[in-house]
């Protein structure tokens, strides 16, 4: 670690620990350690909040803004405002977005309010003084690549822990009042904006916004929740032993075992206690996995659902084989 790093943490924790009597070596350590978590993951998020603002910053300037075309959520009403009125869409975003960003401190954090503040106002200031090249006039082409380019750019400003479309929070605050889903409620807006478009702009540039707004809605999701997805496979079977084994060593993944007990039995017959197998693994391993199980017993009870993300274990350690 760096010492001047190093120094800082140091201190940093004395100062927090500074109200109690004595400070054991070991409180000390602990604070350090956790200061240095906290400076890592402080600089992942920036990285990954700059990273976003950039590209969306390059998607509105080089695709969607020089063309006139509209996008949906808080972005597309900004860029709806900017064709009608021509005031700056730096301008824009920040009025429009204000709103969300402070439900956002009531309904989720004040700190993912600052730092939503921090990215808007990134983005605000790159797209009014960057001169980003316009890179096409096709018609098409603006709609994908400038979808493309303002989805990686949200993505990764969620990743970031912040937004640069203050939508999502209104979605989340409206799918607790209305008992909707966030989907649900995030459609709804953007059926008003794209019905804008069509009556302010036309219909043609109203289904343009619709094809740019699938485009980012789907790079989002990739950014967000990763290209590869993962499955939760719970299998339940009497051969539990033999699968564990395949599973194990033959396909090299780990897994959990773990007791459970049947629900059905009929009176004064005891239900049956059996072992329960859980594992995670890629898409692409679903295929082999089902023939392996097949092999072992035809008849096992297979559950399986998507997992949005994993950390640890040895999913990401062992190779395909």
């Amino acid at each position: 670690m760096n010492t001047l790093l190093q120094y800082i943490l140091v201190q940093r924790a004395k100062a927090k620990l500074k109200g109690k009597k004595a400070i054991a070596k070991r409180q000390l350590v602990k604070e350090v350690r956790y200061g240095q978590v906290e400076f890592v993951h402080a600089i992942k998020e920036i990285l990954f909040i700059a990273i976003g603002v950039g590209a969306a910053g390059f998607g509105l300037k080089g695709f969607l803004l020089p063309n006139h075309f509209i996008d949906g959520g808080a972005t597309g009403v900004s860029l709806l405002i900017q064709v009608k009125s021509n005031i700056p869409l730096g301008v824009l975003l920040l009025l429009v977005n204000i709103p969300f960003v402070l439900l956002g401190a009531k309904t989720i954090s004040k700190k993912f309010a600052l730092k939503s503040i921090f990215a808007i106002v990134a983005l605000a200031i790159l797209v009014h003084f960057v001169p980003y090249p316009i890179i096409t006039s096709d018609k098409l082409l603006i709609a994908v690549f400038g979808g493309f380019f303002l989805g990686l750019g949200i993505g990764m400003a969620m990743r970031g822990g912040s937004v640069i479309d203050g939508t999502e929070v209104l979605a989340i605050y409206l799918s607790r009042k209305w008992h909707l889903t966030i989907g649900d409620v995030l459609l709804l807006i953007n059926i008003v904006i794209f019905s804008a478009g069509a009556y302010l702009l036309s219909i043609e540039t109203a289904l343009y916004a619709i094809l740019t707004y699938l485009v980012a809605a789907k790079t989002v999701n990739y950014v967000v929740d990763g290209v590869e997805e993962y499955i939760g496979v719970t299998v339940i079977s009497p051969k539990n032993e033999e699968i564990r084994i395949m599973l194990t060593e033959k396909m090299g993944r780990a897994c959990t075992v773990y007791n459970g007990k049947g629900g059905y039995a009929k009176d004064g017959i005891a239900r049956i206690t059996t072992d329960i197998i859980y594992t995670v693994m890629t898409r692409l391993e679903l295929a082999r996995l089902s023939t392996e199980i097949d092999k072992i017993d035809k008849n096992a009870f297979i559950v399986m659902g998507v997992v949005k993300d994993i950390k640890g274990g040895m999913i990401k350690k062992k190779p395909l084989k």
